[in-house]
């Protein structure tokens, strides 16, 4: 249901490809490209981070170190959710709870981060004496205040491709929607409608459709989905439902869009995987399953796709061609998807080196990916819709996130509970390409993502990877590889791709980092903090 107005919302005025085999693909530990260790090697720290405390002989202080240029901390608890403008990228909005008792209601702000100040890269002389060129950090303060809302905001978004809307998501079902102004160089918010189809929502996603703008779609803890159009001219209706989906038997954990907008593909912790024709463009070319909703159905009931204890994280390629799915016990699955529109442009030239070999269900020995006749290496795979390309389970817990390179590149990183980042490499039958052990000192990894385009370090281009944990820090890795200025020493051990860490929230219990956003280029991040505060640092 829809309400269109909220008279008693404060802010309802304006405010500021390989063909590949229908056989799992199983990797093996020993055709990892690289191994790291990570922190668990002997405490290994980015090159250009200070070490986090000094001890002395007897002495119990730590000195807290904090790397960030500005904060914003008017948050009573934790902060759950972070988004950016796509236009916009300075306007950031955040959502979390109220306080720590059951019956807090739910908050959420948004910020203008241009007024963080940078810092000016010191020269050696300071190193001597940092305290010499500290400068104090930007307390940044709300332009908008999200309310409304009875339990705590857990997700939150922008619609796309322009910004139009913001929408809040939270654990009392609700959906809120306001409508942002960019006029005469100041935003404007103003409350558009509620709905509440469902008690509690876990995500929300805006569509990337520039066809059907202003779609977001949101999964439930009753496994319900939601697709839902703003269209603020319909005054008896402007949170229209598109599609409503019940296919799930258990909460919905994730869901995640073709980058096309055709497909949505959502996750339960029931172990199914469901990828929706949300308009009809795979029915037009009869390219759907039974139920007449899907292209993929997959559940537990084929032992080949079965993940005892669910799954929790999904991406879908740049390329559109399949489908990756993190579960329980450091499982990924790779769906094949059918193709429905034409194929981005694959630029990356051949590897010059053999792949590992691959290694059949039963241990037989597949070919690599340049000893396949019918597929080349440096593209990535195809196959029948439905088709289970791989089965991967390199990390030994829960899969809770997956992140695909831009193209060119043809990596697929996830980042698992048991505090590792695995990078697979979808051109070479999905080869581990390093696996990072302790990248977050044993503790969650709560996202990854790849920086989309990073103008300023030329060559890089879909080579870094940004990932935070519960560990309360901010890493950025290179995953070219080993190279004299990418490796971090000490204690006599070299880990390579370590390019930077930022550090600034407490970590450990109550401290974590929830999520984080970095824009286009990477330039700069802001985190969402389990200790209440958002920190903007600066690459």
């Amino acid at each position: 249901m829809t309400f269109p107005q909220d008279p008693q919302d404060p802010n309802h005025q304006d405010h500021q490809d390989n063909d590949m085999h229908d056989e799992d693909e199983i990797i093996q530990d020993d055709e990892i490209d690289e191994v790291l260790e990570g922190d668990d090697a002997e405490g290994d720290v980015a090159m250009d981070s200070d070490d986090d405390h000094e001890m002395g002989e007897g002495d119990e202080e730590i000195l807290l170190h904090n790397d960030s240029i500005a904060y914003f901390d008017a948050h009573k608890d934790s902060v759950f959710a972070i988004a950016q403008h796509p236009i916009y990228p300075q306007l950031i909005a955040t959502g979390g709870s109220e306080g720590e008792a059951d019956d807090a209601p739910g908050k959420g702000y948004v910020i203008d981060t241009s007024a963080a100040v940078s810092r000016p890269v010191l020269p050696p002389s300071y190193q001597s004496d940092p305290s010499a060129g500290q400068q104090q950090n930007t307390e940044l303060t709300p332009i908008f205040e999200i309310d409304g809302h009875t339990d705590s905001i857990n997700a939150i978004a922008f619609t796309l491709p322009k910004g139009d809307f913001l929408a809040s998501a939270g654990m009392d079902g609700r959906l809120r929607v306001y409508a942002v102004g960019t006029g005469h160089n100041q935003f404007q918010f103003k409350f558009v409608a509620e709905s509440q189809e469902t008690e509690e929502i876990n995500w929300l996603l805006p569509c990337p459709s520039a066809d059907f703008p202003n779609t977001l779609a949101l999964g439930a803890s009753d496994g319900s989905v939601w697709v839902f159009t703003i269209d603020p001219t319909d005054a008896a209706s402007p949170i229209q439902i598109v599609q409503s989906y019940f296919l799930h038997t258990g909460p919905c954990t994730a869901g995640a869009w073709s980058p096309d907008g055709n497909l949505l593909a959502t996750v339960s912790e029931d172990a199914s995987m469901h990828v929706f024709d949300v308009w009809g463009v795979a029915a037009a070319k009869n390219l759907i399953t039974d139920n007449g909703q899907t292209v993929v159905s997959l559940t537990e009931a084929d032992q080949r796709f079965a993940v005892e204890g669910g799954l929790y994280s999904v991406a879908i390629s740049p390329s559109g061609n399949f489908v990756a799915a993190g579960g329980a016990g450091g499982n990924i699955k790779i769906v094949g998807l059918p193709r429905l529109s034409e194929q981005p442009q694959q630029t990356k030239p051949t590897a010059s080196r053999p792949a590992p070999a691959i290694r059949g269900p039963a241990g037989r020995r597949m070919p690599a990916p340049s000893q396949r006749s019918s597929a080349a290496a440096g593209t990535e795979p195809s196959a029948q819709a439905g088709a289970i390309l791989a089965s991967l389970a390199v990390q030994g817990d829960s899969i809770e996130t997956l992140a695909f390179s831009p193209l060119p590149q043809t990596l697929l990183a996830a980042g698992s509970v048991d505090g590792s980042i695995a990078v697979y490499d979808t051109s070479r039958s999905f080869a581990v390409r390093k696996h990072i052990r302790g990248a977050h000192d044993g503790e969650a990894i709560v996202k990854v993502d790849f920086v989309k385009s990073a103008t300023s370090q030329p060559g890089t281009h879909g080579w870094l990877l940004t990932s935070c944990g519960l560990d309360g820090v901010v890493r950025r890795w290179d995953l070219r590889g080993a190279t004299a200025s990418q490796q971090t020493v000490q204690g006599g051990t070299a880990v390579s791709g370590l390019m930077k860490e930022w550090r600034g929230h407490s970590g450990g219990e109550g401290g974590g980092v929830l999520g984080f956003v970095q824009g286009e280029t990477g330039e700069r991040v802001v985190t969402a903090g389990d200790d209440g505060v958002v920190l903007v640092f600066e690459a």
